[in-house]
């Protein structure tokens, strides 16, 4: 039985989500530790890692505004994927104006594992996207954060009829 083709796509793992950062996230360096964990897995079983930044119009938020250290990938996410490819987007949904599904196509995609920061706004709404549907789609929950803890469990379940909602041992099992 051939094996889907599976691409872990982490998002938003920027400096401004951790401790000193303008908008720091419940749980945020635990999540690190679970992502960064997740990569060395993906990589063991030769699955793509894509990393997908949110970079702000300039002047039109309140953080991960451009040319800022808050806007820059936190040092570990790269330290354990330093050749992954990057996609910078503007909004929630990380297929809206960007390079993603060609990205994707390159990896030969089938089947993506979602994680990353602010489960209720960019994973879910990357995940759900319109232009996700000819996927398969997972979001590892154990792999998410956002402002609170109650905040990201509501939204796990609030996609949880989809039956998407995964954890990383799972989506990444030999």
């Amino acid at each position: 039985m051939r094996q889907e083709k599976k691409v872990l796509v982490v998002i938003d793992l920027q400096n401004d989500y951790f401790p000193g950062g303008l908008f720091p996230l419940w749980n945020a360096e635990a999540i690190l530790d679970a992502v960064v964990a997740a990569i060395g897995r993906a990589k063991e079983l030769a699955i793509p890692v894509v990393l997908v930044q949110h970079v702000a119009k300039a002047g039109g938020a309140p953080f991960f505004n451009p040319g800022t250290p808050g806007v820059a990938f936190h040092p570990r996410l790269l330290a354990a994927a330093p050749d992954a490819p990057v996609v910078v987007k503007g909004h929630a949904d990380g297929f809206v104006d960007t390079d993603l599904e060609t990205v994707l196509a390159g990896c030969g995609a089938e089947h993506l594992l979602f994680c990353g920061m602010m489960t209720q706004n960019c994973v879910t709404h990357t995940a759900i996207s319109r232009a996700a549907e000819k996927y398969r789609v997972s979001i590892l929950g154990d792999c998410c954060t956002t402002v609170s803890e109650l905040l990201h469990l509501i939204a796990l379940n609030a996609v949880s009829t989809r039956g998407i909602v995964t954890t990383s041992a799972e989506a990444l099992a030999g």
